[in-house]
């Protein structure tokens, strides 16, 4: 069954829409459906991509953990565009196939993960249910362990992927086969799937 967008993906032809797809083509090989929803409102557009470009220079939480945190608070979500490209993000940042797969489903996969990491996921999980359910107890370690700056960039870092998801869901947006092409043609079984 083919899922169709809620939202036209052939936005209006402006010069930002064009330079936003220029852009696409060339860093990731296609145009992101989330760009071209984005595209039929160009300050929102505009506004968006500064975020995002902002956002990319934030740099006192570890890559990997920030990485996890996107994931888990995706998959919470359920966003598929957020996890399949996630699932390509996370190879190009150096991390495992096997720790990207298993972040859905990170309580019954622990011993992939150590003790940071899975605070971590449990902190975007907690921030990210529809009243956060985030204690006083797991935002104390986590900054124990991280250190105020770092926390501030997790929480926001998973703001931010709150925001990502939420609109990509609402957009009625689905993989764009990101997951696929990082595959082993005949790979081993449990390779990711993305459902809508």
């Amino acid at each position: 069954m083919t899922v169709v967008p809620r939202i036209s993906l052939t936005p209006p032809r402006t010069l930002l829409t064009r330079i936003g797809a220029w852009y696409s083509r060339r860093t990731y090989g296609k145009v992101l459906d989330p760009v071209q929803g984005y595209g039929h409102n160009t300050r929102v557009l505009f506004s968006y991509v500064r975020l995002e470009q902002r956002a990319a220079k934030w740099n006192a939480l570890d890559a990997g953990l920030k990485h996890l945190a996107v994931m888990a608070s995706a998959a919470r979500i359920n966003c598929s565009w957020c996890m399949d490209f996630g699932y390509w993000e996370g190879l190009e940042q150096g991390m495992t196939a096997e720790k990207i797969e298993r972040v859905p489903r990170w309580r019954e996969a622990r011993e992939v993960f150590d003790e940071l990491e899975l605070l971590v996921m449990e902190y975007a999980e907690a921030m990210t249910e529809a009243e956060p359910t985030v204690t006083d107890e797991l935002a104390a370690t986590l900054v124990a362990r991280l250190g105020e700056a770092a926390f501030v960039e997790l929480t926001a870092v998973v703001a931010l992927e709150n925001w990502r998801s939420r609109v990509n869901s609402a957009f009625g947006l689905t993989s764009q086969g990101f997951s696929e092409s990082c595959r082993v043609p005949g790979g081993r079984p449990g390779a990711p799937t993305t459902t809508a």
